[in-house]
């Protein structure tokens, strides 16, 4: 499996254990070899830490839709300019705890259906898209759950409720189906281990 200078994203709706399986790839890329960067979104950079703290806490109507999408994408461009890109450059395999398809879909489509705005914004100023996105579906109720039970400041869009991470899981499967090439679904309704398991195995079969 050759992942040098490849951009892997992980994808899902809160508490799906992303972040967690993240984790766990670099960990087991990096023991084989692999020349691992593990980031994640929003943040990454200094300048997208600063706005990941603005755009994670306070009321759940902070923001509207259309101020979280320029937030973001301010965000994603200096993470982009400042982290990622140099490390693809330099041959290293990029693992990023969400990326734009996120945007796609919080903000995209759960918070007033602008993906349109979304994706034009995206063209404008995101010139590296994944190259794999490694999307963790899980049943809404248990992922809520989870989220909630390790739930920190960081907490905003959890408040919206089970109803929003049904919306959210809708709109993951809906992307996976529009770009089939580069999203890889798996079943997160299993053990910690037989997820990563299937993640490894998955990413050894189009390696």
């Amino acid at each position: 499996m050759n992942l040098s200078g490849k951009f892997i994203s992980f994808e899902g709706i809160d508490g799906c254990g992303k972040s967690t399986q993240a984790k766990i790839l670099s960990e087991e890329l990096i023991s084989c070899g692999h020349k691992i960067l593990l980031t994640r979104e929003p943040g990454g950079s200094d300048g997208a830490e600063e706005i990941r703290n603005l755009l994670l806490t306070g009321n759940t109507d902070r923001w509207s839709a259309e101020t979280e999408i320029l937030l973001f994408t301010a965000a994603r461009r200096d993470h982009l300019e400042r982290t990622i890109l140099p490390a693809l450059e330099n041959g290293l395999a990029v693992i990023c705890d969400r990326f734009s398809d996120s945007t796609r879909v919080y903000q995209g489509v759960t918070r007033g259906d602008l993906r349109d705005l979304v994706d034009q914004l995206d063209s404008a100023v995101i010139p590296r898209q994944p190259d794999i996105t490694i999307l963790i579906d899980l049943d809404p109720t248990i992922s809520l759950a989870r989220a909630i039970e390790r739930s920190n400041n960081e907490a905003r869009f959890e408040n919206f409720g089970v109803e929003m991470q049904i919306k959210l899981r809708k709109g993951f499967l809906t992307l996976a189906n529009e770009f089939p090439d580069r999203f890889m679904v798996i079943d997160g309704n299993r053990t910690e281990a037989e997820v990563a398991e299937n993640i490894s195995k998955r990413l050894h079969e189009i390696g």
